[in-house]
């Protein structure tokens, strides 16, 4: 069961506390690959969220590879592994890419990277 609590006076949007929410579970085991996860109506009525709301976390998770859709079976946490790491390497790869197209060395690379970070704060 996809337990969440979603604070409604938050700064941080309703639907990227349920993203954030779902990727937490993930990493934490609490969702495993395979678990079926309500449909966007049942999960948007336990939240007393608009359904629109809950069709966009699940959207991006989606992208994220976090989720995936298996047509009328329903919504599933994606069977890759934990997708978040696999997309953070990701990430990572292309941006080291991105530096040494540049000329940077590690030393400048990493000021950028702890700039970043102390600039956006974690939101979970």
């Amino acid at each position: 069961m996809l337990e969440l609590e979603i604070t409604h006076d938050s700064s941080v949007p309703p639907y990227e506390q349920l993203r954030i929410g779902v990727v937490a579970q993930v990493r934490s085991g609490a969702l495993t690959a395979g678990t079926k996860i309500p449909t966007v109506r049942a999960l948007a009525e336990q939240l007393g969220l608009a359904p629109n709301t809950v069709a966009r976390a699940y959207r991006e998770l989606e992208a994220d590879g976090v989720l995936e859709t298996r047509g009328r079976q329903g919504t599933f946490i994606a069977s890759s592994g934990d997708p978040t790491r696999d997309l953070a390497g990701r990430a990572a790869t292309q941006y080291v890419a991105a530096i040494r197209r540049l000329g940077l060395d590690d030393r400048t690379a990493l000021r950028y990277i702890r700039s970043a970070l102390e600039t956006n704060p974690p939101t979970g």
